[in-house]
């Protein structure tokens, strides 16, 4: 089955496949030849990952997935959440963005946050959802160069590692994307 995975995230692209593996034929946006970025204009990741599966398939009529991802900080009632890449502003700084989570989460106590990914797929038309939660903790202090977003001050639930920290392979014990990617292989598997 060829999937067209609606994303010009690369980062994003690197974990789904190392989830998917050669189970399916994945093609990012770039590789079908598509140019756009499509808006996120909702106030749920549901939405948003919708509306980027339902603009894709009606461009292509090909079966395909996006997704949407957040961070929800339970002592900033669920910010960033599906601002998540724009926290900021606009100009999607991944910096900019951490810099004002650390900023608005200096005097609380609590620091816990979830990761949270909605997976939208289209097959035949027909679109279902699915997610992955990654429960953690925002740290104080950038640690560690890899990944992407807020992976450097968020450490999941069992580790002693920020996302940045990790390998790929480290990242994948306890990604909210993998559990959402996993939910979605076994869906197309049974298809």
């Amino acid at each position: 089955m060829k999937l067209i995975f609606a994303t010009n995230n690369q980062h994003k692209v690197e974990e789904i496949r190392a989830v998917i593996g050669d189970k399916f034929e994945l093609l990012t946006l770039q590789e079908a030849g598509i140019d756009i970025d499509i808006p996120e204009p909702h106030d749920t990741l549901e939405a948003n990952a919708s509306e980027k599966s339902k603009t894709i398939y009606r461009m292509t009529g090909t079966s395909c997935f996006s997704e949407d991802t957040g961070l929800e900080v339970a002592a900033l009632n669920g910010e960033p959440g599906v601002k998540s890449a724009r926290y900021a502003g606009d100009d999607r700084s991944f910096d900019q963005n951490i810099d004002k989570l650390l900023i608005n989460l200096a005097a609380k106590e609590d620091r816990s946050a979830r990761f949270r990914t909605v997976v939208s797929v289209i097959i035949d038309g027909k679109e279902t959802l699915f997610e992955g939660i990654c429960e953690g903790t925002v740290i104080k202090e950038r640690r560690g160069g890899k990944g992407f977003g807020y992976d450097p001050v968020f450490i999941p639930a069992g580790a002693d590692k920020t996302f940045a920290e990790m390998t790929l392979e480290e990242k994948n014990l306890f990604s909210h994307r993998k559990k959402a990617t996993e939910k979605l292989v076994a869906f197309l598997n049974i298809l």
